[in-house]
């Protein structure tokens, strides 16, 4: 059986496997169920959080609000933002199946081209043709929201969407790539009881029982050690009871704890910018100053009307809609998004003086493109203190992230001014119908932005003359042996959408990198996204 439990680190010193990996999270359960299909393949997880394994908060899709700043989240705090909100705390799943088994599980496709911009950006091997075809190895089953979920107002938002800015609708937004258009996000979850189809439900739920897989839950791994031979191979490892121990990796050791911990765990044990870690008091082992670096994120910001009453219950997770509009013709894909609420999203208006409404809907402007770039770095030595995040929200030289803002607000009027959704609000309550100029509208725009939470790029890949790549396109460690990272941190950026998926498209072909295995056929995007609802088993 599968070793689940929150194992004391006593006389676990040198415990070894062959595959070491670090984070059970949406990256890692991809990882441990791939590699331990080898029955002689000893494959260890170290993950921080609980199982999700019958934890209805966890699997009931509809309940992810719920799950932020609880004990399932780490809640990093942010550094002041001088011209954004500095109040977000930026949730990150603390349970097996990581952020999948916390967010939305709205799930997207990447865009061929940004693959493309990739390789451009020394990121060789990631191509659309070489990536994309690894979605028919996904376990995940990923639909458009079922009908039965469509709720009527979610409906007239779509429709409200098309008339007024005579945009298509999109029946399926993973069937090929598109430039704009309002419809139903696809999702990861099982219409029939509300359940999340997350990394971990998917790809681990039916497989611990492998005597080779050893889950290592409620264990926080927060220094990496050399081994005899100098290599990283060496993790140490804090337990539930408080005790220690260290774990072995034999083959290679592969972090997989996220676009936050992984550089943290990194710098913690000496890897990063070598000045900064010396005036912390760490002893440097590989100086590898872009490490923390190239922090993104998708910012938006959020509109607010009251409806006359509550809401028909029918929904998949209250966010099932959304819209896309391409701004400039030149762009091969689109550069604003709207989330469709339907509830009132007021986290951050209430702290502004907004009133909140009994019952509303919201709308989120989002920036998929945002040009603003941040950086984490540790404020000490104790692996116990969370490290600083400065997202640098709205800081782009050209003002591009808060015009992309500002336009939101003045397209999600438009679209709510439009029957059928006029018929459902009653009144406007952020920011408020007084709000009305480009300068009120990106102050209110800024200091009432949140985070869709998809914090990536901060250990990113990279060509040989590339001094800011932390990984080479093998997803290895620049600088050490027998280590890879594989999780948002390597993008070289950030995808326009959601970016789970690509977070398993990029697991999936690690597995391959790791093992020698061929990846699928290349191939173009297929004409339809029916494939896309989980392997066959």
């Amino acid at each position: 059986m599968a070793d689940t439990s929150a194992t004391s680190g006593s006389g676990r010193d040198e415990d070894a496997y062959d595959y070491v990996i670090v984070g059970g999270g949406t990256a890692g359960c991809v990882l441990a169920a791939r590699l331990s299909e080898d029955p002689l393949t000893r494959v260890c997880v170290i993950e921080g959080g609980p199982s999700d394994v019958g934890d209805e908060n966890v699997l009931r899709l509809r309940n992810w609000i719920n799950l932020i700043d609880t004990d399932y989240d780490y809640r990093y705090p942010i550094v002041e933002q001088p011209r954004g909100n500095s109040h977000i705390l930026h949730s990150r799943a603390r349970v097996l199946g990581g952020c999948s088994s916390h967010n939305t599980l709205i799930s997207f496709l990447p865009f061929p081209h940004e693959l493309e911009q990739w390789v451009r950006d020394g990121a060789a091997g990631w191509d659309a043709a070489t990536l994309l075809p690894y979605r028919h190895r996904l376990r995940n089953s990923i639909r458009p929201v079922a009908g039965k979920d469509r709720n009527p107002i979610a409906h007239d938002f779509v429709t409200a969407a098309v008339d007024t800015l005579d945009v298509p609708v999109v029946d399926d937004f993973n069937a090929h790539p598109f430039t704009e258009g309002a419809g139903f996000f696809s999702v990861a979850y099982d219409p029939a009881t509300g359940c999340r189809s997350s990394a971990s439900v998917a790809y681990l739920h039916s497989v611990m029982g492998r005597s080779n897989l050893t889950l290592q839950l409620e264990s926080w791994a927060y220094r990496l050690l050399r081994d005899e031979q100098s290599r990283l191979t060496r993790v140490q490892v804090r337990y539930a009871d408080g005790s220690e121990g260290t774990v072995r990796a034999e083959r290679e050791l592969v972090l997989c704890a996220g676009a936050i911990d992984t550089p943290r765990l990194l710098m913690l044990s000496g890897i990063g910018p070598a000045d900064e870690l010396r005036e912390l008091g760490i002893d440097v082992l590989t100086d590898l100053p872009g490490v923390g670096e190239n922090l993104l994120d998708h910012p938006e910001s959020v509109i607010v009307w009251e409806t006359a009453g509550p809401l028909p219950p029918n929904s998949a997770m209250d966010s099932d809609a959304g819209l896309f509009v391409r701004r400039d013709a030149g762009e091969p894909g689109p550069d604003l998004m709207l989330h469709f609420y339907q509830v009132p999203f007021t986290l951050n208006t209430e702290r502004l003086g907004l009133p909140t409404p009994p019952h509303g809907v919201s709308m989120t402007p989002n920036v998929p493109k945002s040009r603003s770039r941040g950086k984490i770095w540790l404020r000490s030595a104790d692996p116990r203190e969370k490290p600083a995040l400065d997202f640098r929200y709205f800081t782009d030289p050209e003002g591009y992230d808060e015009r992309t803002v500002v336009d939101g607000l003045r397209v999600a009027r438009e679209v709510a001014a439009t029957g059928p959704l006029r018929e459902w609000l009653m009144r406007e309550t952020a920011p408020g119908p007084a709000a009305t100029t480009d300068a009120e509208l990106s102050e209110y725009g800024r200091r009432a932005a949140h985070t869709v939470y998809h914090p990536a790029g901060t250990c990113r890949m990279g060509g040989d003359g590339d001094a800011g790549a932390v990984l080479d396109p093998l997803l290895r460690l620049r600088g050490e042996e027998g280590v890879r990272v594989v999780d948002a941190s390597v993008f070289p950026s950030l995808p326009l959408v959601n970016p789970m998926v690509t977070v398993l498209l990029v697991a999936e072909r690690a597995v391959d990198l790791i093992t020698g295995r061929a990846g699928p056929a290349h191939g173009a995007v297929p004409a339809s996204g029916s494939d896309m609802r989980g392997e066959q088993r």
